[in-house]
């Protein structure tokens, strides 16, 4: 059965030692990215074998990048991103995002400067949020000012899964330096 590319028309699973994350393809390429939910899909799983040609090759660049990056290694390859379901602001933070090199981190302040709207860190934040292809689209890369996390729309546990796959060791500034203040009304 040969079936019409439509928009997010293929949601295909991608088994990886973590769990099975969801591919979402559109006529345009890949549009979305699950993480593991760890529940049960209810609909009927396509294989990549009913896939077309076009989306069954998207698939597998797809699955070959996300194992790549799961293992701590640059993706060689991307299928076509389709980011247009998103806002322009949000278009502009995703393509910032894939400049921020494999291993290292950017502040939310940094993503805002470099799409020329250095007052816009909450929107980045927002829109790191928002991005439907994690992990390909690295907004794992983006942690706070002061170093720490910052939010990650999967689960700070997945943010720190992929920063140390990548060899990035945080350095939590906010909780050292807390730790190194005397409490309220210690002798010093």
């Amino acid at each position: 059965m040969t079936r019409e590319i439509r928009a997010a028309a293929f949601a295909v699973p991608i088994r990886t030692g973590d769990g099975k994350f969801v591919a979402h393809y559109s006529e345009k390429g890949l549009c979305g990215l699950e993480f593991p939910s760890g529940k049960e899909r209810t609909e009927p799983e396509v294989t990549p074998q009913e896939l077309p040609a076009q989306i069954r090759r998207w698939h597998e660049a797809t699955a070959n990048a996300l194992f790549r990056a799961l293992a701590g290694q640059v993706p060689a390859e991307l299928p076509p991103l389709d980011l247009s379901r998103g806002t322009e602001f949000q278009q502009r933070v995703w393509q910032a995002l894939r400049q921020i090199p494999f291993g290292e981190t950017w502040s939310y302040a940094q993503v805002a400067q470099a799409i020329g709207r250095p007052k816009a860190v909450r929107a980045v934040g927002g829109a790191c949020g928002a991005n439907p292809i994690p992990v390909l689209v690295p907004c794992h890369r983006v942690v706070a000012a002061n170093h720490g996390l910052g939010g990650f729309s999967s689960g700070l546990e997945w943010k720190r899964r992929l920063l140390a796959r990548e060899g990035v060791r945080l350095q939590l500034v906010a909780a050292a330096s807390a730790l190194a203040r005397p409490a309220a009304g210690a002798v010093v």
